[in-house]
C-alpha cells in the first residue's frame, strides 16, 4: 500500500542533526523527511522495515535508511537482536507481489523520465508495480521543452502527468525549468544526482564512490575514463544488470519514484 499525498516545495530539505542509533523494534512510531510519511513499524525483516500510518497505509524502507525522525530527532535504526522472518514474497520495489495476473490497461496518466537509461532502470525496480497498475514510463530525452510537452498532453484530474527529473537541485538548470510548472495535474520529483548513473550504489556496481568530474566535462564520458571503460554503453550495461532491487538504488530516487506512482494512481484509486 502507498502513501498519502505529498505537499511544500521539493526543492526544500528539513536539516537534521547527527542520528542516533536506535534498534529497529515493532510500533516505534517514525516520520521519513523526505516524502513526510509518518508510520508505525508493524514488520522488521533483516534488511527493511515496514511503516504504516494511521490510515493504513504502508511504506516499505530499508533498515539503514538515512532519512528517519523519532519525535522530531534525526536517527539511524539498528538490527533487532531477533528480526522477523521474510513471509510473503517482494517486487523488486520491495512492495509485496501480487497474485500472477495480465498486466492492466494503460492508465490515461504518465510518468515521464528524462531519457532511455531512467526508463530502464525505474522499469528494473518498478515494473512489477507499474504494469500491476496499468502505468506508462516514457522518456523525454531532457526537460527543456517540458512546458510543451506538458501542453500537448493536457493532464486532467483523471489523466495526471509525473515526471522525473534528475539533478533536481536548487539553482540547477533543471530546478529553474520546474519551478515554472504550475498545473495541479503535474506533479515533478526528481533526485539529486547529476545523472541516472549515479543513482546505483557504488558498491552495487562495484566500486568505492562515483568519480568526480569536473564541471564543463561530459560527466558519462568522464566516469567511463576514470574507471577504464572503453564505451559508454558498456559501462551502462554493467551498471543496470548490478541492479537487482531497490536496495541497490539511493534513497532519493526511491522516494521520488514512489511519488510519482502513487500521484498517478491516486487518479483512479476506489475512493472510500
Amino acid at each position: 500500500m502507498r502513501s498519502h499525498s505529498y505537499g511544500g516545495d521539493i526543492l526544500k530539505k528539513k536539516a537534521i542533526r547527527a542520528p542516533l542509533s536506535v534498534a529497529a523494534e515493532m510500533d516505534l512510531v517514525l516520520e521519513d523527511v523526505s516524502s513526510e510519511f509518518c508510520g508505525a513499524i508493524v514488520e522488521i525483516t533483516k534488511d527493511t522495515v515496514t511503516l504504516e500510518d494511521r490510515r493504513g497505509k504502508k511504506r516499505m524502507f530499508p533498515l539503514k535508511h538515512n532519512g528517519f525522525l523519532l519525535e522530531g530527532a534525526a536517527i539511524m535504526l539498528a538490527k533487532p537482536e531477533v528480526t522477523a522472518a521474510l513471509t510473503k514474497k517482494r517486487t523488486a520495489s520491495g512492495s509485496v507481489a501480487a497474485p500472477q495476473q495480465r498486466a492492466k490497461v494503460a492508465q490515461a496518466g504518465r510518468i515521464y523520465v528524462e531519457g532511455v537509461h531512467d526508463a530502464a532502470l525505474v522499469e528494473r525496480v518498478w515494473g512489477d508495480d507499474l504494469r500491476a497498475e496499468g502505468i506508462v514510463v516514457e522518456p523525454l530525452h531532457g526537460v527543456d521543452d517540458l512546458d510543451a510537452v506538458i501542453a500537448e498532453m493536457q493532464p486532467t484530474a483523471q489523466a495526471r502527468l509525473g515526471v522525473l527529473v534528475d539533478h533536481l537541485v536548487p539553482g540547477s538548470k533543471e530546478s529553474r525549468i520546474v519551478e515554472k510548472i504550475h498545473n495541479p495535474h503535474v506533479l515533478i520529483t526528481g533526485h539529486p544526482f547529476v545523472d541516472i548513473w549515479q543513482t546505483v550504489r557504488p558498491e552495487a556496481v562495484g566500486i568505492k564512490k562515483w568519480p568526480q568530474i569536473p564541471k564543463g566535462q561530459p560527466w558519462k564520458a568522464g566516469v567511463c575514463k576514470a574507471l577504464g571503460i572503453e564505451e559508454e554503453y558498456m559501462m551502462w550495461q554493467r551498471i543496470l544488470s548490478s541492479v537487482s532491487t531497490y536496495a541497490d538504488v539511493e534513497t532519493p530516487l526511491i522516494t521520488a519514484v514512489e511519488r510519482l506512482i502513487d500521484f498517478i494512481y491516486e487518479a483512479t484509486a476506489p475512493r472510500d
